[in-house]
């Protein structure tokens, strides 16, 4: 489905993939974006668009000497982690449940990081660069250590699939852990402050900016990196306990090497080139999408979910939808459905089945197929995965 342009009102246009009509609220934060005046061009917003902070969840932000940490996000780097196995169904079968509870006692969830801190770990360069970062995290640095290897909560998940083939798919969703978040929480304090002092005139206070060619953002933007880079290592300390577990059960501890790897950020800035200028990408809920690129678009637990290869769409900053996105806010589906619903949603799969995830039902979130419709003209479909092991955050 190609875009549609948004009729509102503003110095830049908003061009949608989403189909269907946003709501008030959402129009509103989209405008507010379109409004700052550093937006280059337009601004993109990704079939699976949905109210966020500051900006839209799904949206695409390129901009020019400027950028907003906020529309970054407080999970910096979240993204999601695949490889393609060469098992198949039938040497998992009559041990997903004891697949499932090897995971969850190997990778931490939830609050929960590692007791111990392996070597792999302790020799990652990054850790020569902690101390340059915000004063404000220079405490975590052991708690960072600790973390990386951890899924985290909320809708991060670990998960055992089969594409149409009944290969075996590896795959996970999570970000930069607590480090992330408190590097994003101070830099948004900052920028608000730097608003406040300025007297800037903003629509909305989580739209404070840093300026390209002041500390304030120099700072930002090394902190940012790290954090990014944080994030892809922690995905792929997970991904290698998470294959060593399932060669255990599939090929009796065997090494296997995967058939195909993929690794991609959906809450992330990069310096890119678009329309023949350099500009500052900000995906906040969305992939990049390259024709040379991968990239991960999950459904909820119990729907299907997408490996795809870009299409190169320059209109979308070379950029596709993260997820299905979701329907219902957390507290509402608590409100809507019980223990019984989650049970019959998930049925045939391998997860927890108690009230601490319902609101991660699959019906909390828009259906996927939809979602994947609505963006042929960004990226083409290379494996469907249907999920037989679920574990959540």
């Amino acid at each position: 489905m190609p875009f549609h342009k948004l009729d509102i009102a503003t110095p830049k246009p908003v061009l949608s993939w989403a189909g269907h009509d946003l709501g008030h609220a959402e129009v509103k934060m989209a405008k507010n974006v379109a409004s700052l005046p550093f937006v280059f061009k337009h601004v993109a917003l990704m079939p699976d668009v949905h109210l966020g902070k500051g900006a839209l969840v799904g949206s695409v932000i390129a901009t020019k000497e400027a950028i907003v940490p906020a529309a970054v996000g407080v999970d910096i780097g979240c993204g999601m982690a695949a490889i393609k196995t060469p098992f198949r169904q039938e040497q998992l079968e009559g041990k997903l449940k004891q697949i499932r509870l090897e995971i969850e006692a190997t990778i931490p969830v939830g609050f929960n990081d590692n007791k111990e801190v392996e070597k792999s770990v302790l020799n990652w360069q990054g850790w020569h660069e902690f101390h340059d970062l915000h004063l404000g995290v220079q405490h975590l640095e052991s708690k960072a250590m600790k973390q990386v290897g951890s899924l985290g909560g909320g809708n991060h998940f670990i998960e055992v699939c089969l594409d149409t083939d009944n290969q075996v798919w590896l795959m996970l969703h999570s970000g930069s852990r607590n480090i992330g978040n408190m590097l994003a929480q101070r830099h948004i304090e900052t920028a608000k402050n730097l608003a406040r002092l300025a007297d800037t005139s903003l629509m909305d206070k989580d739209l404070a900016y840093f300026v390209a060619g002041t500390a304030e953002f120099a700072a930002y933007w090394r902190d940012l990196q790290w954090a990014q880079e944080y994030a892809r290592f922690n995905r792929d300390v997970m991904m290698a306990r998470f294959k060593k577990i399932i060669e255990k059960y599939a090929s009796g501890g065997k090494p296997i090497k995967p058939l195909l790897t993929v690794n991609c950020h959906h809450n992330y800035a990069e310096k890119e080139s678009h329309f023949g200028e350099e500009v500052y990408v900000t995906r906040k809920g969305a992939v990049r999408a390259r024709t040379e690129d991968y990239g991960i678009i999950p459904g909820s637990m119990g729907a299907k979910s997408f490996i795809v290869k870009g299409k190169g769409n320059s209109e979308s900053y070379c950029s596709c939808s993260h997820g299905a996105g979701r329907l219902l806010s957390r507290s509402k589906a608590k409100e809507q459905f019980n223990l019984d619903d989650l049970i019959q949603q998930t049925q045939g799969i391998e997860c927890r089945k108690d009230t601490g995830i319902i609101d991660e039902i699959p019906a909390a979130y828009k259906a996927i197929e939809q979602v994947m419709d609505q963006q042929t003209d960004l990226v083409e479909v290379v494996a469907t995965l249907k999920q037989i092991i679920c574990v959540k955050g």
